[in-house]
């Protein structure tokens, strides 16, 4: 059966700075489990806590530049490009670019707090 978005839920984000989740798809607004589908608003200046996550997770930046670092690599993705992170590689996204950054978020399986495994050390 067919499911109409009317509007995205408001979710609160982990981090040293406000950033706007409107999920449109995921355990809160749709009530999936299988996909999460978010936009994101970052600030500049933004940074999550690490995380080892149980889910891939797709990202494509719509406007500005978004940091992601893993243990081995740090990647800046503009806007029109993309990354891939997957199930349990440790990652930390931030936006430490003038601007901060837009972008969509896709979660296979659903975001859950249960499964995004963050950092607690810090």
């Amino acid at each position: 059966m067919a499911q109409l978005i009317k509007s995205p839920s408001i979710i609160k984000a982990a981090g040293n700075k406000e950033k706007i989740i409107r999920e449109f798809f995921g355990h809160v607004n749709s009530k999936t489990s299988e996909v999460s589908i978010a936009h994101m608003t970052s600030p500049e200046g933004w940074v999550e806590p690490g995380q080892q996550p149980e889910f891939n997770e797709y990202t494509l930046v719509l406007k500005g530049k978004l940091r992601i670092s893993t243990r081995n690599e740090e990647f800046e993705i503009t806007a029109g490009q993309g990354i891939m992170t997957e199930q349990n590689e440790w990652v930390r996204y931030s936006t430490p670019f003038e601007g901060g950054a837009e972008y969509i978020a896709v979660c296979l399986p659903a975001f859950s707090p249960d499964l995004v495994k963050r950092d607690t050390s810090e």
